[in-house]
């Protein structure tokens, strides 16, 4: 009985000690403190730890100035701290409480980045390039004036390249492993919808090939015309040239490159 008693006393001590600690931990500090104590970690790179003291601002001061900040800088916090997700959700709760604050490109900006910063290689899928690709036109969408909206630009064509090189790896596989219905399929995806990019002349190429191989003569003909009228002095439309008049236009030096019989 005096076991029971004893067993029922650590538990109540333990209990008090434990409420009295998670009292200590939560007591409510003054803004401008935690808002300092927030930066100071930031400027000492500790930046979960800064993350947490700059939610701790919003949460204990929700109605200040203060607080307003304090969101965004935790999303800034986490986006430092490669904690892409917790960072997203942190900006998202920016915009939609301060959908008209000055900064809100800034958070647009901070979240695209929070996408780009994790596309992967071609190899790969590349789901996190197509929500980078739709959080940066969000932004040139919503502030096409904005300080951020030249790099933004810039980050566009860089990731629309990307999604028209995995379209060229998956048709180079199809056409590789004869599947050339398939393969022209993806080749005509990078004509028709990045038409911008690098990857255009050999899409064109690779589609000359693949009418080819199907016997689509008058097809592959075309499309060779089209690649030399748009990049008349490309490789691959040397190698169309080849492929469709079925003859050889450049002849091969020692060192292993081609030049122009007529040069």
């Amino acid at each position: 009985m005096a076991f029971i008693k004893f067993v029922l006393g650590c538990g109540i001590f333990f209990f008090l000690v434990a409420c009295a600690a998670e009292q200590e931990v939560y007591k409510e500090e003054a803004v401008e403190k935690l808002y300092n104590e927030a930066l100071t970690a930031l400027k000492n790179k500790e930046y979960k730890k800064s993350a947490t003291a700059f939610t701790e601002v919003d949460r204990q001061h929700p109605y200040s100035v203060w607080a307003t900040k304090a969101q965004l800088m935790s999303g800034y916090s986490f986006y430092e701290d490669n904690s892409y997700d917790e960072a997203i959700i942190a900006l998202d709760r920016f915009i939609s409480i301060h959908p008209s604050n000055k900064d809100v490109p800034y958070a647009y900006y901070l979240k695209a980045l929070c996408y780009y910063e994790q596309i992967s290689d071609i190899g790969r899928d590349q789901q996190m390039t197509k929500l980078a690709l739709k959080a940066l036109q969000e932004l040139m969408v919503r502030f096409p004036n904005s300080k951020y909206s030249q790099d933004a630009a810039v980050k566009i064509d860089l990731t629309r390249d990307h999604l028209a090189g995995k379209e060229m790896e998956i048709g180079r596989y199809y056409g590789f492993n004869g599947f050339h219905l398939a393969a022209i399929n993806r080749y005509k995806e990078v004509i028709d919808y990045f038409q911008t990019t690098t990857h255009v002349p050999e899409a064109l190429h690779r589609l000359t090939e693949s009418y080819l191989a199907l016997g689509l003569i008058k097809q592959a003909k075309k499309t060779a015309l089209v690649l030399g009228h748009n990049f008349p002095g490309s490789e691959w439309y040397s190698d169309s040239y080849e492929l469709v008049g079925e003859k050889q236009i450049r002849k091969k030096a020692k060192h292993g490159r081609w030049y122009w019989p007529f040069d």
